[in-house]
C-alpha cells in the first residue's frame, strides 16, 4: 500500500469516510455479539433448559470476553499500528505489524484453551457458576465445547481489523456475518432437534467461529494493499510493543469488564441467598440468568457504539500520522454526536417495553418473578446509557489517536475503580439491587472523567489546527 493509493482519508469528507468504514465494522461486531446471545435466546426458549441454561451461559460469557480481550488487543493495536504507518508512508512497519499480530494471536489462542480446559472447574466456581447444582453442570458442558473453539474464534476476531485496516471492511464483516448465519441455522436444529442441549449451543457457536477464521485466512493470502512476506512473520521487539501498546485500551476495556462481571456474578449468588425469593432452590439462579440477558442487551448497544468508534481508527490514525488534526477534531465531535443518540434511542425499549425484550428470552416458560426481576433489572441496570455510549467512544477514540495512557486510565476508572468497586460497595447498602445501581452510578462518575479528557482534547487539537 502506498500513501497515493490511501490519500483519500485525508480528502475524503468526514461524513462518507465513517459510513465506509464505521457501518461494516458496526455490522461486523453486532454480528459477532450474536454468538452468544443468539445461543441465549434459543437456550432460553428450549424448555429443558430455561433460567437454568441461562445463568450457565451468563456464566461461561465472561470467559468468552477474555478471550475477546487478547484478540481485540492485538487486533486493534495492529489496526491503529498499520493506519499510523501508512499516514507517516511506511509500508515495511505495517507489513511487520500484520504478521507478528498473526503470530501472536495463534500462540495466546492456544495456551488460553489449554488454561480454560485443565483448569475448568475452578474456573466456572471462580465466575458464580456455584448458585446451584444444575448450572454448574450446564456451565461445564457449555464450556468444554466453547473452549475448543477459542483459537477459531480468537483468530477470526483479531484479524477483523486487520483486515479493514487493509482497506477491506466489506470483506471484514461478511466473514463474520457468514459465522454468525451459520450459528443461527444450526442453534435450533441441535438444540430443538437434536436435543443436544448446552453441547448443541456451543457447538453451532464454533461451527460459525471456525468459518469466520477460515475466511480471514483466506484473506491474509490475498490481501489488497499489503503483501506480507515469511520475514514479517519473525517477531520483533518494537513492532511487538508498539502494536499491544496501542491495543492496550482494548484489551483493559475488555478484561477489566471480565473482572466487573465476575463481582457481579459472585455479588448476585451472595446476595440472592439472603433474598426471601431468590433464596429457594427452585429461583436461586433466576437473578444471574436475568442480569445476564440484560447484559446481553446492553451488548448490543455497545456493539453499535464500539463499532463506530473503532471503525474510525484508519482515519483517525491516518490523518494523526498525516497530521491533520483539523479532520481529527470534526471527526471527533461528529462521533460523539452519534454515540449519544444511539445511547437515547437504546434507552426508549429499556424503559418502556422492558416486558417484551424479556419476553425474547423465554420468560413465558419461566415464574412470574423472573419477570418482575427482569423489568425492574432493565430499568435500573441501563438507564445511563446514553452516558456509557460516549464514555466508551471517547476510550476508543484516544486510542486510535495514539493517547494509549488517557485511552487506558479513563477505562481503568470505569470498569475497574466504578465497575467493580460499586458492585462490591452498593449491595452492602441495598442488597441484590445494590448490584443494578452499580453500573448506572459507574456511568455517572465516568462521564465526569471523560468530559474532563474531552475538553483537554479539543483544546490540544485546536493548539496543532493553529500551528
Amino acid at each position: 500500500m502506498n500513501v497515493e493509493n490511501d490519500s483519500f482519508l485525508e480528502k475524503e469528507s468526514i461524513s462518507k469516510l465513517m459510513r465506509k468504514y464505521a457501518i461494516p465494522c458496526i455490522i461486523s461486531l453486532l454480528v459477532a455479539a450474536l454468538y452468544n446471545i443468539v445461543d441465549q435466546i434459543f437456550i432460553a426458549n428450549a424448555s429443558y433448559l430455561g433460567s437454568y441454561g441461562n445463568a450457565a451461559n451468563t456464566v461461561v460469557f465472561p470467559l468468552t470476553v477474555i478471550a475477546l480481550a487478547i484478540a481485540v488487543m492485538i487486533g486493534d493495536g495492529c489496526c491503529a499500528f498499520v493506519s499510523i504507518s501508512f499516514g507517516k508512508g511506511n509500508k515495511d512497519d505495517a507489513k511487520r505489524s500484520i504478521g507478528n499480530s498473526i503470530v501472536l494471536t495463534v500462540v495466546s489462542s492456544i495456551v488460553l484453551a489449554a488454561i480454560y480446559l485443565i483448569f475448568s472447574n475452578n474456573i466456572i466456581s471462580l465466575f458464580g457458576g456455584t448458585v446451584n447444582n444444575e448450572t454448574f453442570e450446564y456451565s461445564k458442558e457449555y464450556f468444554f465445547y466453547i473452549t475448543l473453539g477459542i483459537p477459531f474464534y480468537m483468530f477470526g476476531q483479531a484479524m477483523n481489523p486487520v483486515i479493514r485496516s487493509d482497506g477491506s471492511p466489506k470483506f471484514a464483516m461478511i466473514s463474520t456475518l457468514a459465522g454468525a448465519v451459520v450459528n443461527i441455522i444450526l442453534d435450533p436444529i441441535f438444540i430443538f432437534v437434536f436435543k443436544w442441549g448446552m453441547m448443541g449451543a456451543a457447538v453451532a457457536t464454533v461451527a460459525g467461529q471456525i468459518l469466520t477464521a477460515v475466511l480471514a485466512i483466506y484473506y491474509l493470502r490475498n490481501t489488497k494493499m499489503v503483501k506480507v512476506e515469511k520475514k514479517d512473520f519473525a517477531l520483533k521487539g518494537y513492532v511487538v510493543a508498539r502494536t499491544l501498546s496501542l491495543g492496550i485500551c482494548s484489551f483493559l476495556s475488555q478484561i477489566s469488564l471480565v473482572a466487573a462481571m465476575a463481582v457481579i456474578n459472585n455479588m448476585i449468588r451472595k446476595y440472592g441467598a439472603l433474598d426471601a425469593i431468590f433464596s429457594q432452590e427452585q429461583y436461586a439462579q433466576i437473578p444471574m440468568a436475568v442480569v445476564g440477558i440484560v447484559m446481553k442487551f446492553f451488548q448490543i448497544v455497545i456493539s453499535i457504539v464500539v463499532g463506530m468508534a473503532a471503525g474510525c481508527i484508519p482515519i483517525v490514525g491516518y490523518n494523526i500520522g498525516a497530521e491533520r488534526k483539523d479532520r481529527v477534531k470534526e471527526l471527533f465531535t461528529k462521533l460523539l454526536i452519534c454515540e449519544a443518540l444511539v445511547g437515547i434511542i437504546a434507552l426508549i425499549p429499556v424503559e418502556l417495553l422492558p416486558h417484551l425484550l424479556i419476553r425474547i428470552f423465554g420468560s413465558a416458560n419461566e415464574s412470574i418473578y423472573y419477570t418482575e426481576f427482569a423489568i425492574k433489572s432493565f430499568r435500573i441496570y441501563l438507564c445511563m446509557m446514553p452516558l456509557a455510549c460516549i464514555n466508551k467512544a471517547t476510550f476508543i477514540f484516544l486510542q486510535s489517536m495514539g493517547k494509549a495512557v488517557e485511552s487506558t486510565v479513563l477505562s481503568m476508572i470505569r470498569e475497574v475503580v466504578f465497575g467493580v468497586g460499586l458492585a462490591l460497595l452498593l449491595p452492602i447498602f441495598y442488597g441484590l439491587d445494590g448490584v443494578l445501581y452499580s453500573m448506572p452510578v459507574a456511568d455517572v462518575l465516568t462521564a465526569i472523567a471523560s468530559l474532563i479528557i474531552i475538553i483537554s482534547t479539543y483544546k490540544k487539537l485546536n493548539e496543532k489546527v493553529k500551528i
